[in-house]
């Protein structure tokens, strides 16, 4: 007899919340292997850029043990290291001590000498028939200028003569009336009137002589006077032309100068008028030749000071045999000073810092530290140093400006 089949045990359905718990620890274990599978091209490209930033970094690191620094600070002291490339361009060198003079300088200008110039007016009035020298022409003193026609030379010439007469009139008079008086038929009298007659006559006479000469019509005859140079030189101004009437015996027609020797007017402060003594040297640049300086010797300093300007005018006198030197042109007159020792640098050892002077000075090689300084005058490319330096201290020459930060 078949026994009957028994029906297999059937388990109870879990629910969601046990379903969720039962694959929980499944999920842990096959997550690692999923985010592995599922992630490893995205774990790659993240290991490359890493890799790359890491390497990236390693290479700055060995560029900059490779590339020191250009200078550092320590304390008050500017350091250049020793592979600096800095350290090939800073030129150093030692403060010298020279003999400084302390300068003056002035404005200048270029004159004619006052006794080497002559403005030639007509003593008359008159008509200008020639003219004997054109203007840039030279001249001799006593060689003639110009002839001018004029009436009153002709006036003057005849009150001369008539005074001439008059004169030998009285001489005879005088003369008869001597022989009557030394013969008892003239009075005495009379012969004292002759006497004082002739005194008037001659007089008379050398007035009107006198008055030719100053014309310089002495040897003149008749209307025409000639005008003749006081002094040589050369004639630098004209102010007239043949044919024209001169009536104003005030105005220069011509000026003649000699510019062989010239003056320097300079004015010279009334502050530095104590450092300026006659015999002084100075040297004098021209605007127009500033590269050709002369040398000259104060020979006047003025009495009067200048209201305005507060100046005092100190004359020079320049030789001008090659003609360069034109009154009118301006100059700059440099008087020497003092002389004493003072410490001096070059001018490209300077450099500004706000309102204050500074040098760099060496301690050690490779080691500076910025100083201040004050200066005093200036000696073309070198300076004078008034204090904050001593001769033999080694300073920053060239390319300081590279420490001065």
């Amino acid at each position: 007899m078949r026994t009957p089949a028994r029906p297999l045990p059937t388990r109870p359905r879990p629910t969601a919340r046990a379903s969720r718990l039962a694959l929980t620890p499944l999920c842990l274990l096959l997550l690692p292997s999923l985010l592995l599978s599922g992630c490893g091209d995205g774990q790659a490209a993240a290991g490359a850029t890493g890799a790359s930033t890491a390497s990236a970094a390693l290479g700055a690191e060995a560029g900059s043990a490779a590339a020191p620094a250009a200078l550092r600070h320590d304390g008050a002291d500017v350091v250049v290291p020793e592979r600096s490339p800095l350290r090939g361009r800073i030129v150093v060198a030692a403060v010298e001590q020279r003999a400084v003079e302390q300068p003056i300088t002035a404005p200048g200008t270029i004159e004619a000498l006052p006794d080497h110039l002559a403005r030639i007016t007509p003593p008359v009035s008159g008509r200008i028939e020639r003219l004997q020298r054109a203007l840039g022409d030279s001249v001799k003193a006593g060689d003639v200028l110009f002839a001018l026609d004029s009436a009153d030379v002709s006036a003057a010439q005849g009150d001369a003569a008539k005074a001439r007469n008059a004169a030998a009139q009285a001489h005879r008079d005088l003369d008869r009336q001597q022989l009557l008086f030394d013969a008892d038929i003239a009075p005495r009298k009379d012969l004292e009137a002759a006497q004082l007659a002739r005194t008037q006559a001659d007089s008379d006479l050398a007035t009107a002589q006198a008055k030719l000469a100053q014309l310089g019509a002495g040897n003149a005859t008749g209307r025409r006077l000639l005008v003749r140079a006081p002094l040589a030189g050369r004639v630098i101004e004209m102010s007239a032309a043949p044919g024209g009437y001169w009536n104003d015996i005030n105005a220069p027609l011509m000026t003649i100068a000699d510019l062989s020797q010239v003056s320097v007017t300079a004015a010279v402060p009334e502050k530095d008028l104590a450092q300026v003594f006659v015999g002084q040297k100075a040297r004098v640049r021209l605007n127009a030749w500033p590269d050709a300086p002369r040398d000259g010797t104060v020979r006047y300093i003025g009495e009067v000071l200048d209201a305005d300007t507060r100046t005092v005018k100190v004359r020079l006198i320049l030789d001008n045999a090659d003609g360069r030197l034109r009154p009118g042109m301006f100059a700059k007159v440099q008087f020497s000073g003092p002389s004493h020792d003072a410490p001096v640098v070059p001018s490209s050892a300077l450099l500004q810092s706000g309102l204050f002077t500074r040098v760099f000075v060496e301690q050690s090689p490779g080691r500076y530290r910025a100083r201040d300084v004050n200066v005093g005058a200036s000696l073309g490319d070198a300076v004078e140093i008034v204090s904050g330096l001593k001769p033999g201290e080694r300073v920053v020459v060239r390319e300081g400006v590279l420490l001065n930060d």
